[in-house]
Parts: C-alpha cells; structure tokens; sequence
C-alpha cells in the first residue's frame, strides 16, 4: 500500500504557469511551504513575486521560493508536475532529486499513459494523477488570471492504471489542497477518472483550434454542439473498449458546465496562438492506440487528430516565404 507523507509537507511546483502558478500560489498562501521551477519568468517572479487574479479574490504574494535550476530546489514530499506535456521530456532530468524518498509526484497534467512514464522514473508507488477542472490562463510574467472552476480529482497509479482505490496520502493532499480553497474529489479508479477528463478536453480543446473558436461559441451553434457531444460519445466508447463506463448523465453534465461557463479560449488554443507545440500526442495519440489496440475505432476523433498534426506542423513551421527567407 502507498506509504503516508508527513504532516507538514513541503511542495515542489514543476511548471509555474496558468495552472501550477494559481494552484501553487494557493498553497503558500494557505499557509504550506512552496518551490517553484520556473523559465521565461524566473527573473521577474524572483524580484516580484506572483500576482493572482481571481473571482475568489485577487491577491499577490511578493515573496516566493523560485528557482531557475533544478539542482537549487530542496527536496519536496509532493513534486506537482503541471508542465505542458510537450516537455514531459525533460521529467527524467527534473524529478529524481527533489522528490524525498517518501515523497509522492502529482501529475496534473491532460491526457492519457503520462503516469507510466513517469512511474518507469520514480516507481510506480511514487505517482498520483489529478485532473484538473480549471479555467485560467497567464496573461504575463508572473501573472495569472483565474476566471472559473477550480476542482482537482485525485487517484492513486497502479501499475497499467490498476484501480488502487483511496490511500491516506491522497487524503492527506487533498486536506492540504482544501485549506487552499481548492475543491477535491478522490477517484479509486484513476483510468476512469482519465477518460472521464478526456469526454471535455478532447472536443472543446480540440474544436476550438479546428473552428477558431471559444468555449461559448462552440456551444451556441447548434451543429458545433452537436458535434462536442458525438465527440464526446466516442469517448465513453473509448473507455467502455478498456471496461470503464462513462454514463449519459456525465456527458450531459459536462455539456452543462460548458454552457455556463464564461467565455474560454482553451489551452490548446492559447498554445496554438502562441505557435507553441500542442499537447496533442497524450489527449488524442495515446488513447486512440489504446482503443484501437482494443478493437474499437473513434472515427471523429481521429480525423480531429489528423486535422490538429497537420496544423500543429505547419503552425511551428511555417513555408518559407516566396522571397526564400524563413
């Protein structure tokens, strides 16, 4: 069974951006000690601190524990991973010596098969998921803007997503997440909480760089609606393929979140806009090889797969301009 962590944990943040920066910064300013790893922002948050803009209440902290290298950062009891998956290539170099030898990785991140990945550096025991249900973007150094939504699902990694059920580490993580203002739900099923993410982030991420289109926009045309829900459907035939039953009522209420939620470019969109690479691989790639491995083809979904390589190539590198220069 997964060991417990101690009572006064200390937390490592792996991506200090629209996600990691607001849940981090909720954190510390919930009282728990708090280590950023941080790029392009290092110098400005080192001198600054961050800035957090939120229905829930703005607020800045002007002193954090930032770092710009790695081998700075002490050793942490819960390492959160919340980087792109993109640069999930780096973890091998990033994980091994901060997280203490009871310590536990969080992966919030999207998609799908991050958790063995990560296992196969920490151990299998090592390594929880969170999905997140969170609307925020960066919109500067330092700088994030919380506009809905906040939740986090936590479920422990058995060795190929094996239900684990609910570990008192994950209890303890998420009490410490709770003071935070955060709320917390704990899965026994990790794989189900996984697909169960993908019925949201598949369609809307996806559509809204295809249709150049918010969240709002998307659910009020009555085809792209329709078009979000048959996505949506063969996800649950995607999970129903690994034995997991994704229900009507859980798509219907994810459909009825969208359309209350304010209007919302997602990250896909922002990182698309940004000519960064899209998380394409582990939200669309990785669950139609494990479905179609199964047997089950999602027709939809990887024409929208297709769609987004295309435009992820040509969007990080464009045709040389007729006059030959690039």
């Amino acid at each position: 069974m997964p060991f417990e962590l101690k009572s006064d944990r200390r937390y490592a943040i792996l991506g200090t951006g629209a996600l990691g920066g607001f849940y981090g910064a909720r954190l510390q300013k919930a009282g728990a000690e708090v280590h950023f790893l941080l790029h392009r922002d290092y110098d400005h948050v080192a001198q600054r601190g961050l800035v957090i803009e939120s229905p829930d209440g703005d607020f800045t902290l002007p002193i954090v524990h930032a770092y710009s290298d790695v081998s700075k950062l002490p050793p942490c009891d819960v390492v959160v991973v919340a980087l792109k998956t993109t640069q999930n290539h780096l973890l091998p170099d990033l994980l091994p010596s901060i997280v203490q030898p009871e310590g536990v990785v969080l992966v919030l991140q999207n998609g799908l098969g991050i958790e063995p990945a990560v296992a196969r550096i920490v151990g299998a025991d090592r390594v929880i998921g969170g999905l997140c249900f969170l609307c925020s973007n960066k919109v500067g150094p330092g700088h994030i803007r919380h506009l809905d939504y906040s939740e986090i699902k936590l479920g422990e990694y058995g060795p190929d997503y094996s239900p684990v059920g609910i570990s008192q580490r994950m209890r303890q993580i998420a009490e410490d997440f709770e003071r935070a203002g955060i709320p917390m739900k704990l899965a026994e099923d990790l794989l189900l909480a996984r697909w169960q993410k993908l019925v949201w982030n598949i369609p809307f991420n996806g559509l809204s760089v295809i249709l150049n289109a918010r969240t709002d926009e998307l659910m009020a045309d009555p085809d792209t609606r329709l078009l979000a829900e048959q996505l949506m459907q063969e996800v649950a035939a995607g999970a129903l393929s690994e034995g997991r039953v994704i229900s009507q009522g859980f798509i219907q209420q994810m459909l009825d979140h969208t359309a209350k939620m304010k209007p919302y470019h997602t990250s896909m969109k922002l990182d698309y806009d940004r000519h960064h690479p899209l998380e394409i691989d582990m939200m669309f790639g990785y669950p139609l090889s494990r479905v179609q491995a199964a047997g089950t083809e999602l027709p939809k979904i990887a024409v929208l797969y297709q769609q987004l390589k295309f435009l992820n190539q040509r969007n990080l590198h464009p045709r040389e301009q007729a006059d030959g220069t690039q």
